[in-house]
């Protein structure tokens, strides 16, 4: 079995790939545009001794917001297998072979969207956020106490910095919220059919947006992103606007968002689904950067990870510090003693972005340690609030 990274004179192999496991067709004038955008990928392949790509998997080089920091994330998409070559352990070791590469290009962090859940939790990635979608018929569509603000639409040919910031803003309020620049904005976000509604306050500045859709009478809101609480009043009076045009509207929204607590009709149809995954790639560096809260007590974290075996360690955490005790070869290692808690690289991907709280693992026994333990670690994480949009 021979891994290696795809290079450009066999973008062309990579694609054929994709179309016949995910079953579509790039057509002749759209291959150059393709080939240029894999550029922006890393593409592990495996060949069989036919020479003949018989799998692959792409890691994209992006970015995440962790609060008002950044993080360097390998983004996993297009892991496929021509059925004549599935069940060899292909796959398991593209992956494996992609936390490597990930750990070695400083991204820490990986997400995923996965085809099932359980498939990758086995790998270490745990669920990220969920995604809350809420339906509306026409007759809920009831205006709010009118706002001193307005709106403006603007769609991708003009779109602006000014939409750009509003994102960047919110994304501080959560982890796991993508960087995006604008080509992304351009290629990622945007569809031929979108639309988007800016809100500004009287002041003229710009507080929240949505990105929407409206075709055969029914509008989707498929982002709905706001500063305050004002912007979310205005953009639901510009949605209730199209009560004329439309008989049911759908909006996407971060699990977190009190949609539709605030409304005179809050009973509605609501859909709550786990989205994208999430995994620590580096753990070490991982809990360095991340914002613990001091405590008096210090905390032992004993880590397991059975695909990526750098994060096997003991981590102390206290005092604004990390020390890390891992086994050495050929030399002494100190042992840290075996009170702590211990807990695997899923746990600790869901703690630290704040999906799941440590209580929460204790209680569902993933967390192992006394109730001491979880309770000073409990104090140390601070309250988080995961989230994310996009898709890749």
């Amino acid at each position: 079995m021979q891994i290696r990274e795809i290079t450009e004179n066999e973008y062309f192999e990579a694609m054929k790939l994709s179309m016949y496991a995910f079953q579509y067709k790039v057509q002749e004038i759209d291959i150059p545009a393709r080939k240029e955008s894999l550029k922006n990928h890393n593409i592990l392949g495996i060949w069989d001794n036919e020479n003949i790509l018989a799998a692959k998997l792409h890691i994209i080089p992006l970015t995440i917001f962790m609060k008002d920091a950044e993080w360097k994330m390998g983004g996993i998409a297009g892991v496929a297998t021509y059925p004549e070559f599935r069940r060899n352990g292909y796959v398991n070791a593209l992956i494996i072979e992609s936390l490597k590469h990930m750990r070695n290009n400083n991204q820490i962090v990986s997400l995923l969207h996965p085809f099932e859940i359980s498939f990758y939790r086995k790998y270490g990635w745990e669920v990220l956020s969920e995604q809350k979608k809420i339906t509306f018929e026409k007759g809920n569509l009831k205006f709010l106490e009118t706002q001193p603000g307005f709106i403006k639409r603007y769609s991708k040919e003009s779109h602006n910095e000014e939409i750009e910031k509003i994102y960047q803003q919110y994304c501080t309020q959560y982890t796991g919220m993508l960087k995006r620049d604008t080509n992304w904005w351009k290629h990622n976000v945007y569809n031929e059919n979108s639309q988007l509604a800016v809100y500004y306050h009287s002041a003229n500045e710009a507080r929240g947006y949505l990105l929407y859709q409206v075709k055969d009478r029914k509008m989707e809101v498929e982002e709905l992103v706001t500063l305050d609480h004002d912007a979310r009043k205005g953009l639901w009076n510009f949605i209730c606007q199209h009560d004329s045009m439309v008989e049911t509207v759908t909006i996407n929204l971060a699990s977190h968002d009190p949609f539709p607590y605030f409304l005179p009709q809050p009973k509605v149809k609501m859909e709550l689904a786990p989205y994208f995954m999430a995994r620590v790639v580096d753990a070490e560096e991982c809990l360095r950067r991340f914002p613990f809260l001091q405590e008096n007590d210090s905390l032992f974290l004993h880590l397991e990870d059975t695909h990526a075996p750098w994060n096997i360690g003991s981590y102390l955490l206290g005092k604004g510090e990390i020390r890390v005790f891992k086994e050495k070869t050929g030399g002494q290692c100190v042992h840290p003693p075996k009170k702590g808690i211990q807990l695997n690289i899923n746990s600790l991907s869901a703690i630290l972005f704040g999906y799941k709280r440590p209580m929460d693992l204790f209680e569902m026994g993933y967390l192992k340690g006394t109730k001491t333990e979880i309770d000073l670690f409990e104090k140390m994480v601070p309250a988080l609030k995961s989230s994310f949009f996009d898709f890749f």
